[in-house]
């Protein structure tokens, strides 16, 4: 069953966002990465701060197997699988839950 990676957040300015949600959460940002935040005692979701994506949940899964799975699933749940520009080597798929806010379900194996 899929679990809760990330958790997507649109903002405006990453610094300033980062700033805060580290402070507020008592997460780190990512070495080489600051728009990706992480607990320090790796116990729950990271965030994931971004300037251009819409704000919504990565769902996580061990592998393409799992995947396909979680996809059929997510379906019959009354999930949405959306249209997207994928690139070539995406390990995502992207959904709109039955309120239309969008999640992925992301391959970790990739």
């Amino acid at each position: 069953m899929a679990r809760i990676r990330s958790v997507v957040l649109h903002v405006g300015d990453i610094p300033r966002a980062a700033a805060f949600w580290t402070r507020a959460l008592g997460y780190e940002a990512a070495p080489d990465n600051p728009a990706f935040l992480s607990p320090t005692d790796g116990d729950g979701p990271a965030l994931h701060l971004d300037e251009d994506d819409r704000t919504h949940l990565d769902l996580e899964v061990a592998d393409a197997q799992e995947q396909r799975a979680e996809v059929e699933r997510l379906i019959s749940l009354g999930a949405t699988k959306v249209e997207w520009d994928y690139p070539d080597d995406a390990d995502f798929v992207v959904f709109a839950d039955t309120e239309g806010n969008l999640f992925c379900v992301v391959d970790t194996s990739a």
